[in-house]
């Protein structure tokens, strides 16, 4: 299965803007992430509470646009072709 991934704000600096991932069927978002972080070191000082597995606040995950809050969060299981977009906390004023 495919997914296509987009990177916003400062995330941009650690993984590309947009990219194609193979995952295995019935993956999940947090299956998503953990190969992520194996190919993107500090992806994970990014989006996640200090060495938990909890999202840090105001990181907000998309899936073809409905927030995985409202879904199963990490949980939520993917779709081939599903576009997954990663928005970390941003700062400023």
């Amino acid at each position: 299965m495919e997914v296509t991934v987009k990177a916003f704000a400062t995330l941009r600096n650690i993984m590309d803007a947009k990219f194609t991932e193979e995952i295995q069927e019935n993956s999940t978002i947090s299956d998503l992430l953990s190969t992520l972080m194996e190919k993107y070191p500090g992806l994970s000082d990014e989006i996640f509470q200090d060495g938990r597995r909890e999202l840090k606040d105001f990181v907000n995950i998309l899936i073809n646009g409905r927030n995985i809050s409202f879904l199963d969060g990490l949980d939520t299981r993917l779709n081939n072709g599903d576009l997954v977009v990663l928005f970390p906390p941003s700062g400023g004023g």
